[in-house]
């Protein structure tokens, strides 16, 4: 189905997180949110940004995000109509930016879903109509208060823990995790690259720990290394930022470098191409995962439908809306028995409230095409 495309409104909405969230690469208070909105004649299709403000995670964030797409993606657009798979080719003369493409293709296929009745999880293949949801905690000030967290996640019945984790901030917490949770506890842990092959024998104790794996342990630019680190550990390795397209993922596969892979599909440019990750990884038996960006609805409605995909055998980062933000933008997801319901409605299943987006837009800006 191709659609005539009228025009692109970015979308800038404040949301604050309900508590600071902390990884090995800094500390998230709130989240400056950009939103796409693509219209055409037939209808509108959203989508959400998952570019953090400063780039930390990955060389992208939120201003660079949306000048890339006012000034070179939005008018890189087929003017004599486009549908999501067409948007890909579109944009692929323009080096990365992948979280910003990624935003553009979906609220395409969004758009597209939506005029078609169809829903994200039918189109993209989904084998389940709920999937089990686990949780990221960030690093905590003390383990007292880490246990005091795990314990209110545990209680609201997340079926996965992941604890982040850097030099300094691993062992102890992990061991305090174990101990007070008992071995039936799936709990896995995440470094966000901040260690090197040179603390293998640190990370090594980590495997006296059961952990289901250890997530990008390693800078992501080096899956030699990882490979290597790999031999050396009994957990399982995972790579997250060292995955940045299909083609990533079949080399780590073929070096050894990972055993499991998280899949965001920002990251790897949208849901076209995680469906590739996940086509390739279940080829091979590599159990993969759906990992999270802080989204809100909107994000969070794709992300469980590309979850509920059949190679998607670990729990993934799609907590309930309440994990993160007091208020969301969409109708709020609850969690239910540890899962969440994959939406049905046409294209996402979920759009803005009106007035709950109007509260929270900093600016808003219409390219016309």
């Amino acid at each position: 189905m191709k659609l005539k495309i009228s025009g692109v409104e970015l979308r800038r909405v404040a949301m604050p997180l309900v508590a600071p969230f902390r990884t090995s690469f800094g500390v998230e208070t709130s989240r400056d949110v950009l939103l796409v909105r693509v219209v055409t004649s037939e209808g509108e299709g959203w989508a959400e940004c998952a570019a953090m403000s400063e780039p930390r995670y990955c060389s992208e964030y939120v201003d660079g995000a949306h000048d890339v797409l006012r000034r070179f993606l939005v008018p890189a657009l087929p003017k004599d109509g486009v549908d999501a798979a067409a948007v890909g080719r579109a944009l692929a003369p323009f080096t990365g930016h992948h979280m910003a493409k990624s935003a553009l293709e979906t609220a395409v296929l969004d758009a597209q879903l939506r005029i078609a009745g169809e829903s994200f999880g039918s189109f993209l293949g989904a084998a389940r109509d709920r999937v089990p949801c686990g949780v990221s905690v960030g690093i905590m000030d003390s383990v007292p208060e880490l246990l005091d967290a795990v314990e209110g996640y545990v209680a609201e019945g997340y079926v996965r823990i992941k604890l982040k984790i850097e030099p300094g901030w691993d062992v102890a917490p992990v061991q305090a995790v174990r101990e007070r949770f008992g071995d039936d506890l799936l709990l896995q842990v995440d470094a966000n690259a901040a260690y090197t092959l040179a603390d293998s024998r640190r990370l090594a104790v980590l495997d006296t720990f059961g952990l289901l794996l250890i997530e990008q342990p390693l800078a992501n630019d080096d899956m030699v290394q990882h490979a290597q680190l790999a031999k050396l550990l009994r957990t399982p390795v995972c790579l997250d930022e060292s995955i940045e397209s299909a083609a990533d993922a079949a080399a780590a596969v073929s070096l050894g470098a990972c055993s499991v892979i998280n899949v965001k599909p920002a990251r790897v440019g949208g849901y076209l191409e995680a469906r590739r990750i996940h086509d390739l990884a279940r080829a091979h038996g590599v159990p993969v995962w759906c990992g999270g960006m802080l989204e809100t609805g909107i994000g969070r409605a794709a992300n469980l439908a590309l979850a509920a995909l059949p190679g998607f055998t670990l729990p993934g980062d799609t907590s309930g809306s309440h994990r993160y933000f007091a208020t969301d933008i969409t109708p709020p997801f609850v969690l239910s028995d540890g899962h969440l319901d994959v939406p049905t409605g046409p294209g996402l299943g979920v759009e803005p409230l009106p007035d709950v987006l109007e509260e929270v837009t900093t600016s808003s800006e219409w390219i016309a095409l």
